[in-house]
């Protein structure tokens, strides 16, 4: 199945809809979209740093956080790990705001969840500056815990009052008006979510930059800025390293030549793979496959 950009988190247990990810470089646990894959979904998201130094693009502003800091992400809004230290490690709390609500339209709702998920606000960094986030990262890590532990009786309870208690000291402490991105911003971000879902439905055909520039009504010079402003790269960059990516993910798993998958993810001719891919990877699509497969074995 395709990675679409749009993530549908899949939950261990679809009767209580949270689940904490374990990321590190290599891999995620349980499996999801991990380092360096850009993404967004509908429910809200904590990341905590529990070992090394992180970089997480939020809506393209890039944010550095060491290890005990945090940083909570609104509902749809565009995100991506761009850096983590050598052996660092990082856990992602995803919940739905009805998590929040108790249940639907509730005072809990109207007042103190959706006049915040739905607003302009795109994230927020907790460092531990103040005290009322140092009581933050300690809940996080009582969270993580309560996660980690899983079998104790009524965890998922502990897990929801915590997450609960959580929300109202962060919104008692922060005002929407200082924190929130303009309007604009949000305007921007969809159009540009429009644009990128464009590309990864239709990565393998011949695309071009007015098409892309189309989906979301954009003139050609706008649609660029929108991509550099955001993501810090050209529709064009942008495309060919989704196909680099989509490519990886085919030289370790399929038996298909190098030639098929040059052309299954895009590119008409061979050797503009193959120079666009070791650009990317600092090694060739052989050279990556044999590795990829060495790495696999020893382990």
């Amino acid at each position: 199945m395709e990675k679409q950009l749009h993530e549908t988190i899949l939950y261990p247990d679809v009767s209580f809809p949270y689940i904490m990810y374990t990321h590190t470089i290599h891999e995620s646990f349980p499996k999801g979209r991990g380092f360096n894959d850009l993404h967004w979904h509908e429910e809200l998201q904590i990341t905590l740093v529990t070992k090394g130094k992180l970089v997480i693009q939020v809506n393209g502003i890039d944010h550095e956080l060491d290890t005990g800091q945090a940083i909570l992400i609104n509902k749809g809004v565009l995100h991506v790990t761009t850096q983590l230290s050598h052996n660092g490690q990082y856990v992602s709390f995803n919940f739905p705001e009805k998590l929040l609500a108790f249940y639907a339209d509730s005072a809990m709702e109207k007042n103190y969840v959706l006049p915040y998920t739905n607003s302009s606000l795109v994230s927020l960094v907790i460092k531990g500056d103040v005290e009322w986030q140092i009581q933050i990262l300690q809940m996080l890590w009582e969270m993580k815990q309560k996660f980690d532990m899983k079998k104790k009786w009524g965890w998922e309870y502990e897990v929801s009052i915590k997450t609960a208690q959580l929300w109202l000291i962060l919104i008692s402490n922060i005002s929407l008006s200082s924190e929130e991105a303009p309007k604009y911003v949000k305007i921007q971000q969809e159009r540009l979510q429009l644009m990128l879902s464009f590309i990864h439905q239709n990565y393998t055909n011949n695309i071009t930059l007015q098409e892309i520039a189309a989906i979301a009504h954009l003139s050609v010079s706008e649609c660029t800025r929108s991509f550099k402003r955001t993501i810090h790269m050209t529709p064009y960059d942008y495309l060919i390293k989704y196909r680099i990516k989509k490519s990886s993910e085919l030289l370790t798993s399929t038996q298909y030549t190098i030639t098929e998958i040059a052309h299954k993810v895009g590119f008409n001719h061979v050797n503009h793979f193959i120079q666009s891919f070791k650009k990317h990877y600092k090694k060739t699509p052989k050279e990556f496959q044999k590795f990829r497969n060495d790495f696999m074995i020893k382990e």
